[in-house]
């Protein structure tokens, strides 16, 4: 059983995938930049589908940040 989606858990998540630390990167830095590539992208859609979220990869790249998908997740729970 996954965690429910927090804003904590996203962030995660996002940071888990780039190799980073949580709170290396703002909410609002463009996760491309960091290296967030198409498989990573599709592995976190994948994963919050998994949640319970109805977000897919082309709604997650169209704004490719954790305050855009949080908005985006929380409006499609």
């Amino acid at each position: 059983m996954t965690a429910p989606l927090s804003l904590e858990r996203l962030r995660s998540d996002v940071a888990e995938v780039l190799a980073e630390e949580p709170g290396s990167f703002a909410d609002d830095e463009n996760l491309i930049d960091l290296g967030l590539d198409s498989i990573r992208l599709m592995s976190l859609a994948t994963r919050w589908r998994e949640a319970g979220y109805e977000a897919g990869y082309l709604d997650l790249a169209k704004e490719p940040t954790v305050t855009a998908w949080w908005s985006l997740l929380e409006g499609k729970r």
